[in-house]
């Protein structure tokens, strides 16, 4: 008896080492990027403050009611602000989202859009402060999925939604079945995450490839190894307060809740696009501040890129918040965000 349980614990200790854990990957925390030198703007104490209404939105709540605070938050980040676009329902044969369209856009220009939220909030409505900007700045119309969360629905639901959404996409704009001239895949945080993932699914799949992808302060590894998701703690005013406590916990006994709760190992590829193939990938922009906690997250998975032959940038900005570019009525960096993202995007089309 006593041998099979010796067998069973070494078992364990192998899948998680070898399965849950992974490659280690300390060899891509390399430095070497271009860093801006200035302080956030006043505004910036204005975003704090919003984050702080959200935190006080789901105080004293547990469980099933603390995501239904936390979902209703996240959509009335959108109420109150000035847009330039027009939010349009698609078809009703279409995978569910809103197609968001700027003055005089080309709709044979597409951009996906994935919205952050960990899997577990955020939609469409929440996230209309970037795609109404993305829309502008790329000149092109933006699809914004609205895929299956967590914990109602698996993990793999979601992104199945964003593959499909990506598919019909290629073929259907906002007046109709029309081709794409020019595509685009976005998202921030989780939905940086899909993105990233999406591409490489692309690829793999044979199908259409984006021109682009965008990524935003994106989730690139939830085995949750990178220096950063520890050392940006205190720094970090959104993910800090809600997920630094988690740091304390063994990071084995995270990646056992990580895998039950997924229903697939934070190593995979598709809950963590850094550590999949990241050869003949588009070309891909990532932003992150360098005060979040998943700063080197983004740092690997550009390295890890680059020295695989993809052509990938990273643009960090000093002290802002976890995508800030969801402020850009009040912060002047979330604007040069954009500007960013819309000189990328014009480099692109010019190779």
């Amino acid at each position: 008896m006593i041998w099979f349980v010796l067998a069973l614990l070494l078992l364990i200790v192998l899948i998680t080492v070898l399965v849950l854990r992974g490659e280690n990957l300390a060899h891509l925390d390399r430095e070497d990027f271009p860093k801006k030198d200035y302080t956030p703007s006043p505004g910036h104490n204005e975003v704090l403050e919003a984050i702080r209404d959200m935190s006080r939105s789901a105080r004293g709540l547990k469980g099933k009611a603390r995501l239904m605070a936390l979902r209703k938050h996240m959509d009335g980040l959108s109420e109150g602000r000035e847009f330039v676009s027009e939010f349009r329902s698609p078809e009703a044969s279409a995978p569910k989202g809103e197609w968001v369209l700027a003055p005089g856009v080309d709709t044979r220009r597409r951009i996906l859009y994935i919205h952050g939220g960990a899997w577990v909030a955020g939609s469409p409505q929440s996230h209309r402060s970037i795609t109404d900007r993305l829309s502008k700045v790329a000149n092109a119309a933006v699809f914004a999925v609205d895929y299956r969360l967590l914990p109602e629905h698996r993990y793999r639901e979601g992104l199945r939604d964003c593959q499909e959404a990506y598919q019909w996409m290629l073929d259907h704009g906002p007046d109709g079945p029309e081709p794409a001239g020019f595509v685009v895949v976005a998202g921030d945080s989780a939905g940086g995450s899909h993105a990233l993932v999406l591409i490489a699914w692309i690829r793999d799949q044979g199908l259409r490839q984006a021109d682009a992808a965008v990524a935003l302060s994106p989730s690139t590894d939830l085995t949750l190894t990178a220096p950063s998701n520890r050392d940006n703690i205190k720094t970090d005013p959104l993910l800090g307060p809600t997920f630094g406590s988690l740091m304390r916990v063994p990071l084995p006994v995270l990646w056992w809740l990580s895998f039950f709760g997924m229903r697939l190992s934070p190593s995979s590829p598709q809950a963590s696009p850094l550590r999949g193939n990241l050869e003949n990938l588009p070309p891909v922009l990532i932003h992150a501040s360098d005060s979040e906690m998943l700063l080197d997250n983004a740092r690997r998975y550009v390295n890890k890129a680059k020295d695989s032959g993809s052509p990938v940038e990273l643009e960090t900005w000093p002290g802002m918040v976890h995508v800030w570019h969801m402020f850009p009525d009040m912060l002047p960096e979330a604007e040069e965000a954009f500007d960013n993202i819309g000189e990328f995007l014009k480099r692109v089309e010019r190779r």
